[in-house]
């Protein structure tokens, strides 16, 4: 009875907590310890299982970098856990190849991974490796998509070699 009781707790969370695809929004995020720093511990473990798991591309509350109160929904590839907290890359359909030195100067890097379910217009897609979001498991909006082996092996590499 308890586990229903906290599935309908989590399902009323969501819903109260999850701003519209696309929108920007202010939000408290009191709980939220700010991004995570240095090298995680990178893991591949997709489950079609209705349940955020690394390697998965979700779709959730990303906060701003400048003010962790504000925000906006977007997916964001899971690639491990940090406590009760799972650990995230966010994604854009941006091409930043481009403007990759002005990003850099900022200290701002993105992969490319190509297309994905995740993106409805079937956009390719960049993965920002230098910020590394905490994601809390019970406001992931919904699963996207299983990144490939592949791809996610290259960026567990890109990521690795940028956070020596």
């Amino acid at each position: 009875m308890s586990s229903l009781f906290d599935l309908f707790r989590r399902i009323v969370r969501a819903v109260r907590t999850t701003p519209p695809p696309g929108a920007s929004s202010t939000r408290t995020t009191t709980g939220y310890p700010g991004d995570f720093t240095g090298m995680p511990r990178v893991s591949y473990a997709p489950a079609r299982d209705g349940d955020p798991d690394p390697g998965e591309v979700v779709w959730t509350w990303v906060p701003f970098e400048e003010d962790h109160s504000q925000g906006k929904d977007r997916p964001v590839l899971l690639i491990g856990h940090d406590g009760r907290w799972l650990l995230g890359l966010m994604l854009t359909s941006k091409d930043h190849d481009q403007d990759a030195a002005q990003e850099a100067r900022w200290g701002r890097y993105w992969m490319d991974i190509g297309a994905g379910p995740w993106d409805s217009r079937g956009r390719p897609s960049e993965v920002r490796l230098d910020r590394i979001l905490r994601v809390d498991p019970a406001t992931v909006r919904r699963e996207g998509a299983i990144l490939d082996r592949a791809t996610f092996d290259r960026v567990a590499g890109s990521l690795k070699e940028h956070h020596r």
